[in-house]
């Protein structure tokens, strides 16, 4: 797609235009009945967000401002309805708005390029996705129920729709997780000490993009990845065969829910024990099966208990609850699941800002 700039091209001795001053709207905090009117328009936002994610708004918008008509020609769409669709989001910080009608960046915007390193393109698409809107409706009955509303909405459970008959949204759903995750595999990788470790197990770990920063940053530790069949086949291809990293990888097609089949001296769950309960007591209760006395398990998880980003935590949590009847944990939930399988609990600390590392070892 062509970057769209409303600057002539300069010559070196050339000075810039002024950029126009954004539109930052207004500065005062509206009264409850206008913020609650906002809340229940909410909808509204999020298929903004979507609709400016689908037509790659972001991605059109160079680093100069660009009027509605410039951003249209590059993105397909239509002049005006994309210039409410602009104003609309620019009320909430994504785009902004010059004196003149143009629109420029903000942080927010550029989150959804999908060149930016820290693109949330493909979580944004992820959270609106077409079945998202069918079973939103239904909170209440999850609510009311305590369990997932999707059998009853698709004649199938969650993973078995997406595959079977949502194929775009599996590819979104494989994207969204994708990226997720090589974004905090650094983080987890610069938080966690490997000293004494020669053996690392990432349970349940996807693709293996945690394992992967690890073994690259520690040249003289090994790795297993375990995680279903159908997963660990697409693992990251610095782990497979031809890979950097293949001849200190061991790639084990399992379920840790029914077996951890892998040694290790540390042993790492991330984002996996959001299922039913049955399901996370199975998983932690394999791992310390399988695991020698001393050896460390850290847990890290998103909580629905941390101030800084409850907002996006919680909502997963509906989201969760609507989806697969799983749950999000608060840090003493998780806590309590944590010496219920036989494990002692050491530090906590943040990854970042929505991921909290639970440092545990296998007792002797």
């Amino acid at each position: 797609m062509t970057t769209v700039s409303s600057t002539p091209a300069a010559t070196p001795a050339a000075t810039p235009a002024p950029v126009p001053a954004p539109n930052a709207g207004p500065p005062h905090t509206p009264p409850p009945a206008m913020r609650l009117r906002e809340l229940a328009f909410g909808a509204a936002v999020a298929a903004a967000v979507r609709a400016a994610a689908r037509l790659k708004v972001a991605d059109a918008l160079g680093e100069a401002p660009a009027t509605p008509a410039e951003l249209a020609t590059a993105v397909h769409a239509e002049p005006k309805p994309l210039q409410r669709l602009l104003r609309a989001l620019s009320c909430y910080g994504i785009f902004a708005e010059t004196e003149d009608g143009s629109f420029v960046h903000t942080d927010m915007s550029r989150l959804l390029r999908e060149d930016d390193p820290h693109s949330l393109r493909y979580i944004s698409l992820w959270c609106t996705e077409p079945w998202t809107w069918q079973a939103w409706p239904r909170l209440d009955d999850a609510v009311s129920t305590g369990g997932s509303i999707f059998h009853d909405l698709f004649g199938k459970g969650f993973f078995d729709y997406l595959h079977e008959d949502a194929h775009e949204s599996a590819h979104v759903f494989n994207r969204a997780m994708t990226t997720s995750s090589m974004q905090s595999a650094l983080d987890v990788a610069d938080l966690l000490d490997l000293t004494g470790v020669s053996v690392v197990a990432d349970i349940g770990g996807g693709q293996g993009h945690v394992l992967a920063s690890l073994l690259e940053k520690h040249p003289t530790v090994r790795g297993h990845l375990l995680d279903l069949p159908g997963v660990a086949a697409k693992a990251d291809p610095r782990l497979r065969d031809g890979g950097p990293l293949a001849d200190r990888t061991a790639i084990v097609p399992g379920d840790c829910r029914e077996a951890v089949p892998v040694d290790a001296d540390l042993y790492i769950i991330k984002n996996i024990l959001e299922w039913d309960d049955e399901s996370t007591r199975r998983t932690l209760r394999n791992v310390v099966a399988a695991a020698r006395p001393g050896a460390r398990v850290v847990v890290i998880e998103n909580l629905v208990d941390d101030t800084p980003s409850m907002r996006f935590t919680t909502a997963m949590d509906l989201m969760l609850l609507l989806n697969v009847g799983g749950a999000k944990h608060t840090e003493e939930s998780l806590r309590t699941r944590l010496a219920d399988a036989g494990l002692l609990l050491g530090d906590v600390r943040p990854v970042n800002a929505y991921l909290h590392a639970f440092e545990c070892t296998v007792p002797g």
